[in-house]
């Protein structure tokens, strides 16, 4: 069978036939979220599911329509129903629009993985937004939340329009994100990670706002595996800084330097409890979600 028109896609960040199966994954949570509004994720208090758990005193302030007024009548003391309520967790997808994601196509993966989250996260009647990192005002900088199959289109809509361009730090982007921010869930990072400031007090951040970090690092194929063969120059695509370069031990150096930064990503992670994975702007998209997060226990 024949790929559908590019005109009847639902959207251009990835094919009608791996949106389908997205649409079945659901987001994995290491944590437990109390927020006091609905979604998939079960927990004991006073809500507005049938499924009743206990009582507990009234306190001023509680809603007299959970009263239980039998007891009441018997007891001449309220106390208060508890159902089994229906937990809602935001979703925010962050992602890095800097200039260097401009490389090898690094931000158009990073636009497809952050409309398969938000898919799932939608689906999972979870509260999605985004919010976009690169300085440019005339870049949509914030998607509010949202919520429902019908928000698909608005997240799409909103994701296909980010271009790389400017220079924010990532940590720039993710202070001003969190001043606007309420609500725990899951925060999935979409970045290269090349970018200077303090990225542990970010990540500090983003943890005592009740985010559980997913932090995807998208590399092009030159910063896997570079090829150098003479003198060359690299520029800083958002500095403009340059250096000059002869190969001799510099590939084995880079390496190492590279396989270096992405264990201490992962280890700042780790230790705020969070998730960390590398990919390939190459990498087929399809391979990333269905197999290799769900090897990893992302999504299931």
């Amino acid at each position: 069978m024949t790929e559908p028109s590019r005109d009847s896609r639902v959207t251009t960040l990835f094919p009608n036939t791996l949106l389908n199966r997205v649409e079945r994954l659901r987001i994995v949570s290491m944590r437990r979220f109390t927020d006091k509004r609905r979604g998939e994720h079960l927990h004991g208090c006073s809500g507005t599911s049938t499924e009743f758990t206990d009582y507990r005193d009234y306190v001023p302030g509680d809603d007299v329509r959970r009263v239980d007024w039998n007891i009441f009548a018997r007891l001449n003391r309220p106390y208060l129903k508890l159902y089994r309520q229906e937990e809602e967790m935001n979703v925010v997808l962050l992602v890095d629009a800097s200039l260097s994601m401009s490389f090898e196509r690094k931000i158009e993966q990073a636009k497809g993985l952050a409309g398969a989250f938000g898919v799932m996260g939608l689906l999972g009647t979870e509260r999605v937004s985004v919010a976009v990192f690169n300085g440019r005002e005339n870049t949509p900088a914030r998607l509010l939340p949202c919520a429902g199959r019908a928000s698909m289109h608005k997240v799409f809509g909103f994701l296909e329009k980010i271009e790389a361009a400017g220079d924010e730090p990532l940590d720039e982007g993710i202070e001003t994100f969190l001043k606007y921010h309420t609500g725990r869930g899951i925060a999935v990072l979409l970045s290269d990670f090349l970018t200077f400031g303090d990225l542990k007090r970010s990540l500090n951040r983003l943890t005592g706002a009740g985010l559980e970090i997913f932090a995807v690092q998208v590399l092009g194929p030159a910063e896997l595996s570079p090829e150098v063969d003479s003198d060359v120059r690299l520029v800083d695509s958002e500095t403009g800084d340059t250096l000059d370069v002869s190969p001799g031990e510099l590939l084995e150096i880079y390496s190492e330097y590279r396989e270096e930064f992405q264990r201490n990503l992962a280890l700042m992670c780790r230790q705020r409890l969070g998730r960390f994975v590398s990919v390939a702007s190459t990498d087929s998209l399809e391979w990333v979600l269905l197999d290799l997060l769900r090897r990893r226990g992302w999504v299931k």
